[in-house]
């Protein structure tokens, strides 16, 4: 299950999204807003969406914004939260790999829509690497946060 949610800045990315998601098949729930509205705060949705993913193992989240970088900031504030900002095929590749991200962060300024999705396509991919040196930083973030 993939959750998904946006401010106002990032309404028209997260409908093309969805759009890829239901031609994709890809299950997903929409967290909000659900029309636009330019006093929409990305607070609101992405904290949502990332206590969604935190509450159900193994889901993932989208969360979209102008810039993406308030909505990773907001959606990092949730225990087990692991919110990422990716901006090209290594970050996308590398925090999935590296980090084990559970939340991606997109633009919905700035960069065209066809090249966001293509990130998330191989966001979604890409798996954890499990290997020794990652596992052992993970747990000492999960530490911190207890």
């Amino acid at each position: 299950m993939i959750y998904i949610g946006s401010d106002h800045a990032g309404y028209k990315l997260k409908l093309a999204v969805i759009s890829y998601f239901e031609g994709s098949g890809i299950r997903y729930t929409d967290l909000g807003p659900f029309s636009y509205n330019p006093e929409d705060d990305y607070p609101d949705y992405c904290i949502p969406v990332a206590k969604a993913v935190a509450k159900n193992k193994g889901s993932k989240g989208v969360v979209i914004g102008g810039s993406g970088e308030g909505e990773a900031i907001a959606a990092n504030k949730v225990k087990g939260i692991r919110a990422v900002v990716v901006y090209d095929n290594f970050t996308a590749r590398k925090t999935r790999e590296h980090n084990d991200a559970n939340v991606i962060s997109l633009r919905g300024r700035g960069v065209p829509a066809a090249k966001s999705i293509a990130l998330l396509k191989l966001w979604l991919k890409t798996h954890f690497s499990g290997s020794k040196k990652h596992s052992r930083r993970i747990r000492k973030i999960a530490a911190y946060e207890r």
